[in-house]
């Protein structure tokens, strides 16, 4: 059950039927977890925090001014206090700080993709936060904590973007940014060498890195997912894509 990181874009993908929409459900038709880890740019908390419960989400709408189908939309996955409590030892043995959460529904770095993937919602899902101001080295940690989880058929997901600068968005523009995809290809090139070290440093190696992630919350669950993958494996790019000219829909497995 290899890790997934996964670019959740836009809410509007919830409702969208276009070329990643059915690339999502291609990738959920071929897998059969027994629950679901994932990572969340939405949710920032200074300790790595697990929703644990065993009941219903609520569908949290973390967005505004957009239409409103999109408010319609449930995603009605319940919760796992079991692979809480497992997320929750297996990070506790490495020295990562963490907590629980038994109130917080899933937002929408959650449920827009997951309603894709898996849409009878019959699968245990466990949202963890994210604290974008740990280190890459820490945020890899987090994942390679995790690892074993892959062997008991839970599917970890990072949910989150890679290029995210919503300042340098235009709207209706077709054609990606050369700077958008120099840097998707740096981070691709470094990954497939196993070139962790220049990852580790890419705010000061990478091409356009300031403009391409001017905050890190939609990047670490990358690296949280680069962690949590097979070391030896060669990483794959399995979708990839612009919108807006900037937005990057660049998304791996590991």
């Amino acid at each position: 059950m290899n890790p997934l990181f996964l670019a959740h874009g836009s809410p509007m993908l919830a409702v969208e039927q276009n070329e990643y929409s059915q690339f999502l459900k291609q990738t959920g038709a071929g897998l059969a977890p027994d629950a679901i880890v994932i990572f969340t740019a939405h949710w920032e908390t200074e300790a790595v925090t697990i929703s644990s419960k065993d009941d219903e989400y609520e569908t949290i709408y973390d967005f505004y001014g957009f239409p409103d189908e999109l408010y319609q939309v449930k995603y009605p996955a319940k919760g796992s206090t079991k692979v809480a409590a497992l997320v929750g030892q297996l990070l506790s043995e490495n020295g990562i700080p963490i907590a629980y959460d038994t109130e917080r529904g899933l937002d929408h770095g959650s449920w827009t993709m997951l309603k894709h993937m898996f849409p009878k919602a019959d699968i245990p899902v466990v949202q963890v936060s994210v604290n974008p101001y740990r280190s890459m080295l820490e945020q890899y940690k987090i994942g390679e904590a995790l690892r074993s989880l892959s062997s008991q058929n839970i599917l970890l997901i990072g949910s989150g973007v890679t290029v995210h600068n919503l300042r340098a968005v235009n709207w209706g523009q077709k054609e990606p940014e050369s700077w958008a995809v120099e840097f998707d290809e740096w981070l691709i090139e470094k990954m497939n060498k196993h070139d962790i070290n220049s990852l580790f440093e890419y705010e000061q190696l990478a091409p356009h890195a300031k403009m391409a992630v001017p905050r890190a919350e939609h990047f670490v669950p990358l690296y949280i997912a680069l962690g949590s993958g097979n070391a030896e494996a060669a990483p794959k790019v399995i979708y990839r894509s612009y919108q807006f000219g900037t937005l990057s829909y660049l998304s791996m497995q590991f």
